[in-house]
């Protein structure tokens, strides 16, 4: 099964775990400085870069990301659209809720339920279900993220991917934000326009 997981169909967001020993974890990997505010840095436009690899460790695809995020108090609406060096496309709309003490709460049309996370620092970890679309219907991976602010305008995310607790892939990718008082209507209009690619393995 981990060979027909079909990783070019994997978005990432920008892509962020609210478990048990979460916190710790977070206290464990975190800086305090810069200082990761998710409505700071996921405002206005943005665009990542980054590569997949396979369950065997091998580069399977690399790929490009244009990112636009608005803000309402601590509600956020996140827009993504990646290109896959096969040619495909895919997208993604985070709906985030920031909550007491660095918890995180999203929502995305191909996610199960909650992703949960937690901020401290300069680093963010985020856990979720995602829906992987394949031939002959869908598989649910675990995303495992961890975000790392290293400028306040640059991060590096390293995400996992396990299936029954079995690796069956790894993400690497930086996000850079371009413009924090970019207005997304235009954005969105594109997002909305896009289509993601139809699944061909």
């Amino acid at each position: 099964m981990m060979k027909q997981v079909s990783l070019g169909r994997l978005a990432v967001a920008t892509g962020v775990w609210l478990l048990a020993g979460c916190s710790q974890s977070v206290n464990q990997l975190s800086l305090p400085d810069p200082q990761l505010q998710l409505q700071q840095f996921f405002r206005g436009s943005g665009v990542a870069t980054g590569v997949m690899h396979n369950w065997r460790g091998r580069q399977a695809l690399h790929f490009t990301a244009e990112l636009c995020g608005q803000w309402q108090g601590q509600r956020g609406d996140l827009y993504e659209i990646f290109r896959f060096s096969d040619g495909r496309t895919d997208k993604r709309h985070w709906r985030l809720q920031l909550l007491a003490n660095g918890q995180v709460r999203g929502q995305a049309d191909d996610v199960v339920g909650d992703a949960v996370g937690a901020v401290q620092g300069n680093t963010m970890l985020w856990q979720y279900q995602l829906l992987i679309p394949q031939a002959d219907g869908e598989i649910a991976v675990t995303v495992s993220d961890e975000l790392y602010l290293i400028t306040p305008t640059e991060l590096l995310n390293r995400a996992k991917l396990t299936k029954f607790g079995l690796g069956v892939g790894e993400l690497m990718l930086s996000i850079r934000q371009l413009d924090a008082n970019a207005d997304c209507t235009a954005f969105i209009g594109r997002y909305q326009q896009t289509q993601r690619s139809p699944v061909t393995d």
